[in-house]
């Protein structure tokens, strides 16, 4: 009859058995993960929207103070962000104008002049020993060369250059658009985030929204002015040396120097050599070494006088920010990564506290360290 007996089911043990969580945790975290992989393509996508709004805000920033001054004067905002646009614009397009005629004017004698150079360098070669002959590098300015393959690639990618063109018009338009938003709605727009806020964070926003006005502001105005003094200068040194165009290189060199981090002054300087070296060579050297004077004269002089009024902040940390700001965001972060350091620098200077040094105290452990250099006294003998 003992054998008739069932014997009970086994049972999985509770150390076996799978937690009642895990089937949940396991939808969490894939969901999770798709979640986050969803997000990463749309910052991926709107990358360029959201660079456009830096952009937007920088220039916003930049353009507020003079629009503040003209609604002071009585003039309405929108009518004088209005008169601040034209004023950029006919200024930028002015510029662009100048220098298109130089440049134009330039390769066009380059292209007439270049028969002349290669003969001059054929016959000095010959003259020095090198049996040279540069007849088809001379056929090709003098008849044209592969000018007409040239043209045909061109007409075969009018498309694609004519999407680029269009794409970066739309950019531009775009930026614009919302930097006129930006400032002619400007106080709307900080009561409107405001409200949001409880007071004590209204204040924050409202201190960081001032210092980074200020600085952005200070850090333009910094800019045009060195870049006045240096466009002056430079055309009154080219005129004296008799480059060709001296006013509109003279304005290029202020512009490129100031407003393009770190590689701006090599920029700026490689236009008006080079122009120098085909017109005449030691006019060539006679601009170099103008630059490379001035460039000094405003490093030490100019610069110091110049960014104490308006933005100071250190050539370490300035040149670090450049190279974070290329990082991150390309050229777009070189340019304002100087204004976001300067305005960083002062929003936390704000809550650092600086106390005076005991320059006793601090004689003494200098003093200590220049007798621990010299090492232990010599023993007698």
């Amino acid at each position: 009859m003992a054998d008739d007996e069932v014997s009970p089911p086994k049972t999985v043990s509770d150390s076996t058995r799978m937690p009642p969580w895990l089937p949940r945790a396991i939808v969490w975290f894939w969901g999770g993960f798709a979640l986050l992989w969803l997000l990463r393509g749309m910052v991926h996508s709107l990358r360029p929207l959201f660079v456009i709004v830096l952009i937007s805000l920088f220039l916003s920033f930049a353009i507020e103070p003079a629009v503040n001054r003209l609604e002071r004067g009585g003039i309405r905002r929108g009518i004088g962000t209005g008169l601040v646009f034209i004023a950029i614009v006919a200024a930028l397009g002015g510029f662009g104008y100048a220098m298109g005629r130089v440049l134009s004017d330039q390769v066009t004698q380059f292209v007439e002049d270049a028969p002349g150079y290669i003969d001059d360098s054929e016959a000095w070669l010959n003259d020095h020993g090198l049996d040279v002959n540069f007849n088809d590098l001379r056929d090709q300015f003098v008849q044209g060369g592969d000018a007409q393959k040239f043209a045909q690639n061109l007409a075969s990618r009018a498309v694609d250059i004519g999407t680029t063109i269009a794409n970066t018009i739309f950019q531009i338009f775009t930026i614009g658009l919302f930097t006129f938003y930006l400032v002619a709605e400007g106080p709307k727009l900080r009561r409107n985030v405001c409200s949001v806020l409880p007071p004590d964070r209204q204040r924050e926003v409202l201190r960081v929204w001032d210092l980074a006005i200020e600085k952005t502001g200070g850090y333009i105005a910094s800019r045009a002015i060195l870049g006045i003094i240096s466009g002056g200068a430079h055309s009154l040194a080219f005129i004296a040396i008799g480059l060709p165009s001296p006013l509109p290189l003279g304005l290029w060199v202020g512009f490129m120097s100031q407003f393009i981090p770190v590689v701006g002054t090599y920029l700026a300087g490689a236009l008006p050599l080079l122009i120098a070296l085909i017109d005449k060579p030691i006019s060539g050297l006679w601009t170099l070494i103008f630059l490379v004077i001035y460039q000094q004269i405003e490093n030490y002089l100019f610069l110091p006088r110049v960014t104490a009024h308006t933005m100071e902040i250190h050539v370490a940390s300035a040149f670090g920010s450049v190279i974070i700001g290329a990082a991150v965001l390309g050229p777009v972060g070189a340019l304002l990564a100087l204004p976001a350091a300067a305005t960083m620098q002062a929003f936390i200077s704000s809550y650092v506290h600086r106390h005076e040094v005991d320059e006793t105290a601090l004689a003494q452990v200098t003093s200590k360290r220049r007798r621990g250099s010299r090492g232990p006294p010599a023993l007698p003998p």
